[in-house]
């Protein structure tokens, strides 16, 4: 057989609520501190206990950390999924299972590999407490892959005594659970498999890190005092995140005084107005929701864009509509966020890709925010939120300044003679603001939602209403010079077709560009990281006569915005899409786009050689 060294996809068949998730995190971790490239995808169900669960490792040495279909290990201790487990092995792989009770005829296959290990028997003989021999069974099978895969034994145990610092019992119990897996394998198996791990040190200084804490504690560094929010899944851990790090940073270590405001609202809909608020009377304020949050907060994003009070808002995105698959992924809410509230609106956007860019994409926000006088969306995803992805490390200037945008303190507002709040007076179509109460006669005090002129006077007048949607629309072609730039993967095109993509979906595009560029198809890239797009988005599309836009939702919407924004011809955009609840994979891409060359070239013949 093919020896393979760290490349390969292990999935883990548990049940949820069965303490595996830490032994999980366990073995991706200890190869990640090996210095070889892995990203584990935690599939579970939005129930609390019972349902089946997975676990699923990539290791990569080239460093693709994109999902990849086919299972090249799995490791079964749910019967209650076995028989679509076993069906999930590639030819050729591995099924390591609990062989405490006989596995039954009918899921056995000639083309894949057995190994039974009896991890419930040795649990019970070994361990009398009935919690640690659940827990603990989980254990003896991260030591049965670690002796099978050739893992570095020395990081799983220094991984153990640090998640059990002090408490000896269970460093020793364990420890003895590893060794009880490790022993067996030696005793019954030929190892290490074909599929196995060498040492590296590919990692360098990157960490391991999942976007929700690298948003959290990027809205502290950004400058974020005030946090409103209502739970949901899988949002709920950047409030989380963001209470850690305030402790930890906006607490007076001398008077314990904590100079942060975390207020857990009766719905989503008041969240949003207390970020209004905050933000209106000068706090840097935000929210975290998912897709039925944005829906409850469409009316207060209305009213926050045309009273032009800055906000931010972290949409980390699940499978829709309605409640929807609340644990799986999708990039489904990009409509939704676009075009927020009723009448006339458009609202900025951000696409992290990275837990460094949710970092730093969520601190740099408050300053668009403030600038532009408008809510910032952050669009993430559950697979970026709440999965751990490897990161470059956070970095900050600390002579960096916050930008307030235009904001008039009192000894300006003597000079202007009458405030305009509303008034264009450079051209870029932002006016100026106060903080209530800058000055005891002049600066606003109150907003309004309905209509006004420029001088914040409530008016019915067409005319002045006209006037301030054309300047919000001016607005609009600022934040198209200001806001995080596409990145391109060339400097010059060296081809007819072109991808694009955004966020999550990130990952899988570039290994699936590599993929076709190795037989032979040359495209090239960009990656959307903004709403609205810049000019060298239209620059990128004008100059490809095909550009396939990968996208994780049915309607294909970021394509939608495209021919809604750009005018540009719906024939030219071609959807690459997945849905499933699951992140797209580099295979379901190339297929995609293979399948459409392929009729292209038959109908049209339109592609020249140079561009395949």
């Amino acid at each position: 057989m093919t020896k393979t060294v760290n490349d390969f996809i292990i999935r883990f068949a548990n049940v949820n609520g069965t303490g595996s998730a830490s032994a999980n995190y366990l073995f991706a971790k200890a190869i990640f501190r090996m210095g070889i490239p892995v990203t584990p995808k935690n599939i579970f169900p939005s129930n609390i206990q019972g349902l089946p669960t997975w676990y699923e490792v990539r290791v990569s040495e080239k460093g693709y950390l994109g999902r990849r279909e086919g299972i090249d290990i799995l490791v079964s201790v749910n019967p209650q999924s076995m028989a679509q487990d076993i069906k999930s092995v590639k030819p050729g792989g591995y099924f390591m299972y609990d062989s405490t009770k006989k596995l039954p005829a009918p899921y056995f296959r000639e083309d894949i590999h057995y190994l039974g290990v009896p991890m419930m028997e040795m649990s019970n003989e070994a361990f009398s407490d009935p919690r640690k021999r659940q827990l603990l069974k989980n254990i003896i099978y991260v030591g049965a892959l670690a002796k099978l895969l050739n893992m570095d034994y020395s990081e799983i145990e220094k991984l153990v005594g640090e998640q059990f610092e002090g408490k000896k019992q269970l460093i020793d119990a364990n420890i003895q659970a590893l060794k009880l897996g490790m022993d067996y394998v030696e005793a019954n198996f030929d190892y290490p498999l074909s599929f196995h791990l060498e040492r590296r040190n590919l990692i360098k200084d990157k960490i391991l890190v999942d976007g929700n804490t690298a948003c959290g504690l990027g809205a502290v560094y950004g400058g974020a005092t005030v946090m409103a929010w209502y739970p949901i899944t899988p949002s709920t851990s950047v409030a989380e995140a963001f209470e850690h790090y305030c402790e930890a940073y906006r607490t007076d270590p001398e008077t314990g005084e904590k100079k942060f405001a975390i207020i857990q609202a009766e719905d989503e809909l008041a969240a949003m107005g207390m970020v209004i608020g905050a933000n209106w009377n000068g706090a840097r304020g935000f929210t975290a929701t998912s897709g039925p949050g944005v829906s409850l907060m469409n009316e207060f994003l209305g009213l926050a864009y045309f009273a032009e009070v800055p906000a931010v808002l972290i949409d980390v995105q699940r499978t829709g509509p309605s409640t929807g698959m609340p644990t799986r992924t999708q990039q489904s809410d990009i409509l939704l966020a676009a075009y927020a509230s009723h009448g006339d609106t458009k609202h900025v956007l951000v696409f992290p890709a990275t837990p460094q860019e949710c970092f730093e994409m969520t601190a740099e926000s408050f300053d668009l925010a403030e600038r532009l006088q408008t809510p910032i969306m952050v669009m993430t995803d559950l697979d970026l939120g709440m999965n751990d992805h490897i990161s470059e490390p956070f970095h900050w200037d600390q002579k960096r300044k916050y930008d307030r945008g235009k904001v008039l303190n009192a000894e300006e507002l003597e000079h202007i003679g009458r405030f305009g709040r509303y008034l264009d007076v450079d051209g870029d179509g932002i006016p100026y603001r106060t903080y209530p109460g800058t000055h005891p006669t002049k600066g606003s005090f109150f907003t309004r939602g309905t209509s006004r002129d420029e001088y914040a006077a409530y008016t019915e007048d067409g005319a002045a209403y006209k006037r301030n949607m054309d300047r919000l629309m001016v607005k609009w072609e600022t934040a198209k010079k200001i806001v995080p730039k596409a990145h391109m993967y060339q400097k010059e095109n060296k081809s007819e077709i072109g991808i694009l993509f955004y966020g999550t979906s990130t990952f899988s595009a570039e290994e699936a560009k590599d993929i076709l560029e190795e037989n032979g198809i040359t495209v090239d890239a960009i990656r959307i990281r903004a709403f609205p797009f810049g000019e060298e988005v239209v620059q990128f599309i004008h100059s490809h006569s095909t550009v396939f836009v990968i996208e994780q939702n049915r309607d294909a919407q970021l394509r939608s915005m495209m021919i809604m924004e750009l005018e540009t011809n719906p024939a030219k955009l071609i959807p690459v899409l997945n849905y499933d609840g699951m992140p797209i994979t580099a295979d379901a891409i190339k297929n995609q786009i293979l399948k459409h060359l392929n009729l292209e070239n038959t109908q049209h013949h339109e592609l020249s050689e140079t561009a395949l």
